[in-house]
Formats: structure tokens, sequence, C-alpha cells
């Protein structure tokens, strides 16, 4: 539970960027979603770690890099989609990207533009 609780201090996916385990993530996000602190996504976020966009207060810095793939379980999976919103969600299905294991990246200029999520405002 250790690496629930030191997640409520950050404010940024920069320490989760290369992902891991769907179900920890989905614990992790409930807590800073509990926290009601804003949440930047910003830098390298991979994976699990795109779960993460479900927050009410997050934001995505243009230069971010987001990666998205199929996890290694159908459940894993549907935890990730079960976290974007539906212009996402629909591009996701229609390229196939949550059918495969090879990363697809998103910028965080395209996450903005191209599917409504709110940009951070500069540091």
């Amino acid at each position: 539970m250790l690496y629930c609780e030191h997640a409520l201090a950050q404010d940024s996916s920069s320490r989760y960027g290369m992902g891991g385990q769907t179900k920890q993530f989905g614990e992790v996000r409930k807590q800073i979603s509990e926290s009601g602190q804003p949440f930047r996504i910003e830098g390298h976020c991979q994976s699990a770690c795109t779960m993460f966009l479900k927050l009410k207060n997050v934001c995505v810095d243009p230069n971010a890099e987001l990666l998205f793939h199929a996890a290694e379980t159908p459940k894993g999976t549907q935890r990730m989609m079960n976290s974007y919103n539906g212009s996402l969600r629909g591009y996701l299905v229609a390229n196939h990207i949550m059918e495969t294991t090879s990363f697809t990246t998103i910028s965080g200029r395209d996450m903005i533009r191209k599917f409504g999520y709110r940009s951070c405002s500069p540091k």
C-alpha cells in the first residue's frame, strides 16, 4: 500500500511514465481522484499511465507523449479503455490500437486538439 500512499503526494505522471499493472494504477488513480488535487500528464506516459486521463482534474502537457497498446489481459485492456473519453476510445477502436501489444504514440498536442483533453498551463 506504500506505493498508493506515495502517489498522493504526486501531482504529475512523471513517476508513472513507464506504466505497470492496470489494477494498481486504478487504485492509485482512485486515491488521487479522492484527494481532488490537480494532476498533470507530462513527458513519457505509456500503457497503464494513460489511465490517469480519467481524473477529473487532469490536464495534458502539449509536449507529452502518450503510448497506447493492449494490456496482457482483456480485463486490463478494458480497464484502460474505461479510462478514456469517448472520442479517444472511438479512435483507438477504429484503428485497432488496443488489439495489439505494439505501442502507438499520440502527442499531448493531439490529445488536446483531437480528443478534447484539457491543456496544462505552462510550469
